[in-house]
């Protein structure tokens, strides 16, 4: 984790993200992997967050993401569940199984274990939608470094500040 990130909290980056849906009159949802509802839990500590956080799903296995989110087991199975195909769809499902206008999804290798040449330790895959048309939905790699926990947490960071970001250009 960067030390500009460190002294970024979610919580600062939930106020921002609160006043600018608030502002569009526009609700969020995440789907969320590897972070087993962090994201959603930075967004609902912020006391007011049911005006603008619509919901939050935990698809932590390949079953939930394709219950919950209709992301299609061939999909899973042609690019594994941390992709950048697995993480739009991730990301477009929240939107069809929510009343929220912005989503975004994140899908990774969290660690300690479970990581492989490919996709190590700290993988992440993040898409964000706005839309459910492809050209509406966007998506990014990173790779965070750390323990369990603060790859979980930088990518809470990152996810909400990306989101913010969107939400600005939009």
């Amino acid at each position: 984790m960067s030390a500009h990130s460190k002294l970024i909290s979610s919580a600062d980056i939930c106020l921002q993200l609160a006043h600018l849906l608030k502002t569009k009159a526009a609700c969020m949802a995440s789907a969320e992997s590897c972070t087993g509802g962090l994201i959603a839990a930075a967004c609902t500590d912020l006391p007011g967050s049911s005006d603008w956080f619509e919901r939050g799903f935990v698809s932590y296995s390949n079953q939930a993401k394709s219950d919950m989110l209709g992301v299609l087991p061939d999909l899973i199975r042609q690019h594994g569940a941390v992709s950048e195909a697995v993480a739009r769809a991730m990301a477009i499902g929240a939107l069809q199984n929510s009343k929220a206008q912005f989503s975004v999804a994140v899908t990774g290798v969290a660690g300690p274990s479970g990581g492989s040449p490919d996709k190590p330790v700290g993988t992440v895959w993040l898409a964000y939608a706005w839309g459910l048309e492809a050209d509406q939905c966007s998506a990014e790699l990173k790779r965070f470094e750390g323990d369990r926990g603060e790859v979980r947490r930088a990518t809470v960071l990152h996810a909400l500040g990306r989101l913010v970001a969107i939400l600005l250009a939009a």
